[in-house]
């Protein structure tokens, strides 16, 4: 159990820590790309602004301009003049198949983005105009910034296509998220190591505690079995003495509650020892068993009992032979024993309990269902606590609040469940999932 609380708050302290920490990581990832797409597009429609302007004033562009322009900005330029392209686009190498697909793409997106701007474009009264933008190639998948310059000189428009690609920012915007991966994987495994730690730290006191109670009630147990022993042997020595028959009613009675009330106590001591084994890993030998067998058994062993107490207890078997089952035969035989004596004692006179055993896809269903008294929906998520008893109809005496629990114990120890539900018309039932491995 302290290994499974250690895990459970060591993985909800570094859960929590994580969490934050990504939040944090992605706000400020958020901030930092947005401030660079912004910086990076303002760079370029400056670029695009100075670039119109020495167009326009230029009388003649010249080749060796167009070029340097390129080669500072990583820009690719397309001139057209009245929608004929410039000798530099084929002296340059832009007249290849890709470039001019990236270049129609531009004239696309402006002509898509602008209807307005390229519309109104012959009667503006500015002698040139220019917009930026951004868009994303059909064809390669790429982004890119885009700017569409016209320049009216004359009779003429001039028409300055230019294009740059975003593969550098998307590398740069990459690489800083590769880095804040690292830094935050880095921070979780330290902080996961750092939790564990300091949870194991602060539950040592705790551990420590209880070590020290599950030895005593350990050495408790021991110690008192003994003279409890003693006890119940020199009581049935005297009640099979030759004078018990001299003695009166009123020893006899006496003896047999003192007998009655010791015995009460060795089962206590019996449980307290169990629940103790459990604190300290409760040892579990598994091997193929037979759980049809078992059920006979444990049908056979509390046969006696149910017929004292006029109840039927009853026992069904799948017809089908059912394959091993890898468990401990005597934690899982107790099991059934806890949950048989419990449906004896709060099953009236003439009432009826069911033993039963099934296979399928989730494993072994083992059940005992009974027509007694029922238990509360309160009481149905309480029951396999410790010293929980349910309300006074089911608070018998010689009943500690211990069976249930030790039930819940064994089974979880085999990687199965235990719960109960309601019997129809009335009663409870006690299912157990036991897997076949």
């Amino acid at each position: 159990m302290y290994k499974k609380v250690h895990l459970q708050l060591t993985c909800l302290f570094t859960g929590i820590t994580a969490a934050i920490m990504i939040i944090m990581s992605l706000c400020y990832l958020y901030v930092s790309e947005s401030g660079l797409f912004r910086n990076q597009y303002n760079s370029f429609k400056n670029d695009m602004n100075t670039i119109a302007t020495n167009l326009e004033q230029m009388p003649v562009i010249s080749m060796q301009w167009l070029s340097k322009m390129e080669a500072q900005g990583n820009y690719t330029f397309f001139a057209l003049d009245n929608g004929v392209p410039f000798l530099y686009n084929q002296l340059s190498g832009h007249s290849d198949d890709s470039r001019k697909t990236i270049m129609k793409e531009c004239l696309d997106a402006y002509h898509n983005t602008f209807k307005a701007t390229a519309a109104n474009a012959v009667s503006s009264p500015y002698v040139s105009y220019h917009v930026e933008y951004q868009f994303t190639s059909p064809s390669t998948k790429e982004k890119y910034f885009g700017c569409v310059i016209s320049i009216e000189k004359g009779k003429s428009m001039m028409q300055v296509i230019v294009f740059s690609p975003l593969n550098m920012l998307e590398k740069q915007i990459s690489e800083q998220r590769f880095r804040f991966f690292l830094i935050d994987l880095t921070a979780i495994i330290l902080l996961a190591a750092f939790s564990f730690i300091f949870t194991g730290k602060l539950l040592q006191p705790i551990s420590e505690s209880q070590q020290r109670q599950a030895r005593f009630i350990s050495s408790a147990s021991h110690e008192l079995r003994t003279p409890l022993a003693i006890i119940l042997s020199s009581i049935d020595c005297c009640r099979n003495s030759e004078d018990g028959n001299q003695q009166s009613a009123a020893q006899q009675r006496f003896l047999k509650t003192i007998r009655q009330e010791s015995l009460r106590m060795s089962s206590l001591i019996n449980d307290m020892l169990i629940l103790s084994e459990q604190d300290q890993h409760l040892p579990v030998r598994k091997k193929n068993v037979e759980l049809d067998t078992l059920i006979i058994n444990s049908y056979e062993a509390f046969e006696p009992l149910a017929k004292e107490k006029q109840i039927t207890l009853s026992v069904e078997l799948p017809e089908n032979i059912l394959p091993p089952c890898s468990c401990d035969p005597d934690r899982i035989s107790q099991v059934i024993s806890i949950l048989l004596h419990n449906a004896v004692s709060y099953t009236q006179k003439h009432g009826k309990i069911i033993l039963s055993l099934s296979y399928g896809k989730m494993g072994f269903l083992l059940s005992v269902k009974d027509n007694g008294i029922g238990i509360s929906d309160e009481d149905k998520g309480k029951i396999f606590d410790r010293f929980y008893r349910a309300e006074k109809s089911r608070s018998t005496r010689g009943h500690f609040g211990l069976g249930l629990s030790i039930a819940y114990e064994i089974v979880t120890s085999h990687n199965g469940s235990i719960t109960v539900k309601d019997a129809v018309p009335k009663g409870a039932e006690f299912v157990v999932v036991l897997p076949e491995k």
